[in-house]
């Protein structure tokens, strides 16, 4: 073998120092490439945020009236359906109200009875009235007649000036009896409409007063309901802080009833992250409760209509000397496929990352009507156990009303109700 064929062996063999120098730039070319592949096809269609949190409606339960509780039928963590019973105040100051405001509309509607009845009496008064001035005209007409006869009388001597005196004595006592008569019909005319102004255009049950101590009544009907606090909705309760035996006011915060079939997302991106998130994008969230092994899909809903920092208990007041700019944050919220969460259930207040995928741009920045439209639908129906349960209370009020009236009504004549 030639001294230059040994020569050319190590060269061909290589150098290892920079064979190792050139796959450590081979790695790091091809990781460029994929990150360069991966920000290009997924990534620029991505926005990332791990700043989210599940959130839902926390309806805190308080009473509408004061009293003492003598009974709690939920505890914390309870599942609760709309209008099982939780809290039970003493209802009895309000059953004692409630029997005083119906003696109170017994006793208007039999007050307001009477009233109607004076009307006939107060006709027949101005009758008798008016008969009197007949009477008192055809005396004045008599009298008038034999003072003239006299007066014609007395210059024959036939007729004494004694007798055409006495005859203008009963003159004047006959127009007297006739203004005397005409006053007595004024009197019971304005007592006529005094009695009248009372019951125009009214009948027994529309009086003003039968009103007024019906609406007594139903006011009382209603803070004897309120006693039995129930629940509003389906849910789970927390924060109870009631306890039997409490007096407590109206207002005071008994417990929460938390609708976890119904939590959403608050996402809060930053803000040049929200350049192109648009309504009704999809989006995918991992929780931390789970982990990565449960994905929920979701879609974003709608933009707040302003920054964390703008809605907070202080607001920062950025024209003050002493600022510092602060990247701020937008919360957007997202909705869940309901199915997923019966299956994975979830807690207020959970931390969650959401990726929304925001490759379509066709979606608008702002809520549009018809999505309004479809949360009001939501909501309406989220609340309507709460609105047949104040109508059915109303419809009650109504017939304890009704009854009391008829009973003290019984027996008043129609006409005379209606007039």
């Amino acid at each position: 073998m030639s001294t230059s064929t040994i020569n050319a062996l190590p060269d061909q063999a290589g150098n290892p120092k920079r064979k190792k120098a050139l796959s450590i730039i081979s790695i790091v070319v091809l990781l460029g490439l994929a990150y360069g592949g991966y920000e290009w096809f997924i990534g620029r269609n991505q926005e990332l945020t791990d700043n989210a949190y599940v959130q839902a409606n926390v309806i805190q339960i308080t009473p509408q009236i004061g009293g003492t509780v003598i009974s709690v039928a939920a505890d914390d963590t309870d599942y609760v359906q709309a209008g099982q019973v939780l809290v039970q105040l003493d209802p009895s100051d309000a059953k004692t109200a409630l029997e005083q405001a119906q003696a109170n509309l017994a006793q208007v509607v039999r007050q307001v009875r009477s009233v109607y009845a004076n009307n006939n009496t107060l006709q027949a008064q101005l009758a008798v009235r008016q008969a009197d001035i007949a009477k008192a005209q055809t005396e004045v007409a008599r009298a008038q007649e034999d003072v003239s006869r006299r007066q014609a009388l007395v210059a024959t001597g036939a007729v004494s000036k004694e007798e055409l005196a006495h005859a203008n004595s009963l003159l004047i006592n006959a127009k007297n009896n006739l203004t005397a008569a005409n006053a007595g019909v004024n009197a019971a005319k304005q007592q006529l409409n005094s009695n009248q102004s009372m019951t125009d255009g009214t009948d027994v049950q529309t009086h003003p007063n039968v009103l007024i101590a019906a609406a007594k009544v139903k006011e009382a009907f209603l803070a004897l309901k309120r006693t039995t606090i129930t629940a509003p909705a389906n849910g789970y309760v927390a924060k109870r802080s009631i306890q039997i035996g409490q007096r407590v006011p109206a207002g005071v915060p008994f417990m929460a009833v938390i609708p976890l079939q119904d939590v959403w997302v608050d996402a809060n991106f930053k803000e040049v992250q929200l350049r192109q998130i648009r309504v009704g994008q999809p989006v995918t969230l991992i929780a931390d409760l789970y982990g990565s092994k449960v994905e929920y899909k979701g879609k974003v809903l709608g933009l707040s209509a302003g920054t964390g920092a703008a809605f907070s208990l202080l607001p920062a007041q950025n024209a003050t000397g002493n600022w510092i700019k602060v990247v701020q944050r937008v919360p957007v919220r997202i909705a869940l496929d309901p199915q997923q969460i019966t299956e994975h259930p979830l807690r207020v207040g959970l931390s969650m990352e959401a990726i929304v995928d925001v490759t379509n741009q066709s979606g608008a920045v702002l809520t549009n009507p018809a999505a309004n439209a479809a949360q009001s639908a939501k909501a309406k129906a989220m609340n309507e156990a709460n609105a047949q349960q104040v109508l059915s209370f109303d419809a009650q009020a109504a017939q304890e009303v009704q009854k009391i009236i008829t009973a003290n009504l019984a027996a008043v004549p129609a006409k005379q109700s209606a007039q």
